[in-house]
């Protein structure tokens, strides 16, 4: 075990809202083992950023993790080379370039559809559109067009909720394989499609790399765990966040502020990654903190995205704010190989659509807004009122 000072959390207190509790380590003890979640918790911006590059110390590679156990042995939990031929293996699909050529024009139509379909009144955005979208453009970027929108995000939840599952509950681990073995059978189901034909898809390029079925499989499904989950979860964050600080979205509207650095600043407020896993791979030691190796360590994102030192009044939305120093979608070698097409999903269609189409979009008070988590935070809901 490390070094590290001990501080306890209220695990239930922590999920609804980490950030009071994140800023008490910053202040307190930057690193810290923290009981209750089995783990040593890296807090500092500064100590995260110089770590997730250290892979021979902090490793990604987790042979006994939940990731690895619940979804096989994707790209995320590989270092060096052998992360790195994978990620190369999926750059096609993700690419800036296959993106703007590609995707957008699909996400448009995604985005048009849904909206289409959407009446006039009180309407959860989350469940109406949300969800729905972000469900559809996954479908399209995995290549699993053969299954439901509803379906993808059911997985995406119970495999982010297995791979988070610290606590050992054998029903959220009974979810997550029920996840991982629905997304098998659609992928069996759409193979002599895809390999007759293969397209721009993940599965479509994995299949055409020449990568082993057994890591095509696990990549796919390392494509939808975050892939679902967090885009939804951003773009019914971003809306909310806008509404609820109405003069930030005039000076979106009036072109003062793109729609990106109002995505950008909502990651960085509202981390929706807020953790990565990392596996000690040798003794080391930060400051006066030593690890010994095999020990489990946590980046907290959403506390580096908090950080004093590098963000001023941290804890407030500012769409003016200078986010560079955000780690919204990692710092290191493992950066979100989807950053691009999120950004395109969320900035470029989802937010203008929506708020384009929208003659009145207002926060309905007759439900409060839920927002928990902190290793995957984000609203549970989010009630408007909705006018074309």
């Amino acid at each position: 075990m490390s070094t590290a000072p001990r501080i306890d959390i209220d695990p239930a207190a922590f999920w609804a809202d980490p950030y009071p509790m994140l800023a008490k380590m910053r202040r307190e003890a930057p690193i810290a083992f923290v009981p209750q979640l089995g783990s040593t918790l890296l807090t500092s911006r500064d100590d995260i950023s110089i770590s997730e590059k250290q892979i021979d110390v902090f490793s990604s590679h987790q042979p006994a993790g939940l990731m690895n156990r619940l979804m096989g042995h994707n790209m995320m939990r590989k270092d060096g080379e052998a992360h790195q031929v994978e990620r190369r293996a999926m750059f096609p699909t993700v690419s800036p370039r296959t993106v703007k050529a590609y995707w957008t024009a699909l996400f448009q139509a995604h985005a048009d559809r849904i909206l289409d379909s959407i009446g006039p009144g009180r309407i959860d955005f989350m469940r109406d559109f949300a969800l729905p979208f972000s469900g559809e453009c996954l479908k399209s970027i995995t290549g699993l067009t053969n299954i439901g929108f509803q379906d993808m995000d059911a997985w995406s939840q119970g495999m982010i909720e297995g791979i988070a599952n610290y606590a050992g509950d054998p029903a959220v681990e009974a979810r997550c394989h029920a996840a991982t073995s629905g997304i098998d059978a659609a992928i069996d189901d759409i193979l002599p499609v895809m390999r007759e034909k293969p397209d721009q898809s993940i599965l479509g390029v994995l299949l055409a790399s020449g990568m082993a079925m057994e890591s095509v499989r696990a990549n796919v499904k390392l494509a939808i765990s975050g892939g679902q989950n967090e885009p939804r979860k951003a773009i019914a964050g971003t809306v909310w966040a806008l509404l609820t600080h109405p003069d930030q979205l005039d000076l979106v509207r009036r072109g003062e502020v793109t729609w990106l650095q109002a995505f950008e600043e909502y990651a960085r407020w509202i981390s929706p990654i807020g953790m990565s896993p990392r596996r000690i791979a040798k003794p080391w030691g930060i400051r006066d903190v030593e690890f010994e190796a095999d020990e489990r360590v946590f980046l907290m994102f959403g506390s580096a995205n908090r950080d004093e030192k590098h963000f001023e009044r941290a804890d407030q939305f500012d769409v003016t704010r200078d986010t560079s120093k955000s780690v919204a979608f990692g710092a290191g070698p493992h950066f979100c190989a989807g950053a691009f097409a999120s950004r395109a999903m969320i900035a470029d269609v989802a937010l203008p659509t929506v708020f384009a189409r929208a003659r009145q979009l207002e926060i309905a008070d007759d439900e409060p807004v839920r927002i928990g988590g902190w290793a995957f935070r984000g609203l549970q809901n989010l009630p408007v009122k909705w006018l074309h």
